[in-house]
């Protein structure tokens, strides 16, 4: 309570109070707020003021004249709160007309009665501002200011929180347009009718904005919605016709049909690779295509281009194994060709210069044949005019191309090998010696571990069989003892001369090149071939003694 009789407590107004006794409207003692707090009993009747000249101090006091100011507390007093102009009404403390009669006096007895049921059960709830809307018409609120510094309950109502689009508002925006809105306010509704013309304008800009991103977006789908649909439902653009002329085009391994179709149309068989994917579904035995060097006509349509691919007699298909040596590759040319023995060999040595081969390709003339190892294993499109020199360029084309995927000159580098064409070597080695392709990174390890300078168990000596066979021009399992071995003078035995041989041994494959690549870990200097399933390798001497006898007791029993 901030004064003696003027807080928010239940105490009654002081008997000294000049407005307390015959002051209220109907004659008898002014009405007693009545609350929601705590209450106490009415005092007795007033008694006679024993100082009629004395004022009460409590920080309301008038002049000293007696004169008594307008009390804001005192609802009945001589003056009253402001009228409102447009209702008529007072004010309640809510700011809102007051549309109830002061309390009639039975009304106060009633509050008294009240007040003192109250304090004999000694509830004492705190003090509640009543609801608008459940307040009694026989209980109006008084009206009270606590002054300009505390008006928590007169103050104005809170602005609801604006909405993020309407947040960027000028500040010119805010008018103070004496109009009344739709809410009874002064000033425009921000939610009403008046928009200005800047809202306008931006609601505007905001839905051309809007409109622009959706036809774009359309747009856009509807592109890619057809490029979709002709590319899967639609015929793709395609010749007519078997086409003309001749054109040779190399597949390489490992190729899918999307990839040669690719390669097709960027050399002009085909119009496009759609043509040719189609036709291959339509053509079930487009399916066994293999990679190799056809000769094919330009402009041809798909389903010709896949015929004449899987023609043999069109396609005069040369295959040449993985392994193969130079010498037997150019037996199989002379055959295709219909030409005499040794006519093919002649045309390598004479033209080897002008094949194709690449710069790091060795000429040493302890090499035998120039040409070892970059005619690639594949299947080769020969017509029956064609002549050595072509098939020869294709083949050592293709070569180029693989080895320049795989980058023998890096790899060679990472492998500490002096140049690519010891790399080449090592890959025809591990084509030669091993037997079964899942064992070639193993065979590629023991390669590897007996180039090693510290190596004591062949102390530098690969002891290949291959290489003696490769410098005798034969191939056999018996090539004599390895005494005799040590005395045969040839670069390519490895049994006398430590390291790699001058160059390749045959023409080895992609499984035998990707194994010199990355061959197995391990510390193996030995191997032998069991059987296609089992090949045992060694670590020493006697571990591969004990393998040997494994390997003769088999193949006595299968005898």
């Amino acid at each position: 309570m901030t004064e003696y009789g003027r807080g928010y407590g239940s105490e009654p107004w002081h008997p000294e109070d000049p407005l307390y006794g015959e002051q209220g409207p109907y004659g008898g003692q002014a009405q007693q707020p009545q609350w929601s707090g705590r209450q106490s009993a009415p005092h007795p009747p007033q008694q006679p003021d024993p100082y009629p000249q004395q004022q009460y101090h409590g920080g309301w006091d008038g002049p000293q004249g007696g004169h008594v100011p307008y009390d804001p507390y005192d609802p009945y007093g001589q003056q009253q709160p402001p009228v409102d102009p447009y209702s008529g009404a007072s004010p309640d403390y809510y700011g809102r007309p007051d549309a109830y009669p002061p309390p009639h006096p039975d009304h106060l007895r009633q509050q008294a009665q009240h007040a003192q049921q109250m304090q004999q059960t000694q509830e004492q709830p705190r003090y509640q501002p009543p609801h608008p809307a459940q307040q009694s018409p026989q209980q109006p609120e008084p009206y009270y200011d606590d002054g300009p510094g505390d008006d928590w309950r007169a103050g104005p109502e809170p602005r609801e929180p604006e909405h993020a689009f309407f947040a960027d508002r000028d500040e010119d925006d805010e008018s103070d347009d004496p109009d009344p809105g739709e809410d009874g306010r002064g000033g425009r509704d921000r939610r009403g009718k008046k928009n200005n013309k800047k809202n306008k304008r931006r609601s505007g800009r905001a839905c051309l904005v809007v409109f622009l991103l959706f036809a774009g977006a359309a747009g856009t789908v509807g592109y890619f919605g057809y490029d979709f649909f002709v590319s899967h439902f639609g015929l793709s653009p395609d010749y007519e016709g078997e086409g003309s002329g001749d054109i040779q085009v190399d597949i390489p391994d490992g190729s899918p049909l999307s990839e040669m179709a690719q390669i097709l149309q960027e050399k002009g068989v085909i119009k496009s690779a759609g043509a040719f994917t189609e036709a291959a579904g339509e053509n079930k035995k487009a399916q066994s295509l293999q990679p190799g060097t056809y000769t094919l006509r330009k402009k041809m349509s798909g389903a010709a281009a896949i015929e004449l691919m899987l023609d043999p007699k069109s396609r005069n298909g040369l295959t040449i194994r993985e392994g193969l040596r130079s010498a037997d590759v150019y037996k199989l040319i002379d055959q295709k060709l219909h030409l005499k023995t040794g006519t093919t060999k002649g045309v390598a040595k004479s033209d080897a210069k002008n094949l194709g081969l690449p710069s790091w390709a060795d000429d040493s003339p302890k090499i035998k044949d120039p040409l070892e190892g970059f005619l690639y294993p594949s299947t080769y499109s020969v017509g029956g005019k064609a002549k050595p020199q072509a098939v020869l360029k294709q083949m050592v084309a293709r070569a180029n191309q693989v080895y320049q995927r795989y980058d023998l000159e890096g790899n060679a580098r990472k492998l500490h090998l002096s140049s690519p064409m010891q790399l080449l070597t090592v890959a025809s080695l591990t084509q030669a010696e091993g037997k079964y392709k899942h064992d070639f990174v193993k065979v590629a390890r023991v390669v590897y571990n007996r180039l090693k300078p510290n190596n004591t168990e062949t102390y530098g000596l690969l002891d290949f069989d291959s290489t003696v066979n490769y410098a005798k021009s034969q191939s056999t399992l018996d090539t004599g003892s390895v005494d005799n071995l040590r005395n045969f003078n040839d670069p390519y035995n490895t049994y006398k001369f430590k390291g790699l041989p001058p160059g390749p041994i045959g023409n080895p494959g992609e499984v035998a090149l990707k194994s010199a690549i990355d061959p197995a870990k391990g510390n193996w200097y030995y191997f032998v071939s069991i059987n296609p399933e089992k090949t045992l390798f060694a670590e020493t001497n006697e571990e591969h003694e004990r393998n040997r006898r494994i390997y003769e007791k088999e193949h006595g029993k299968a005898k």
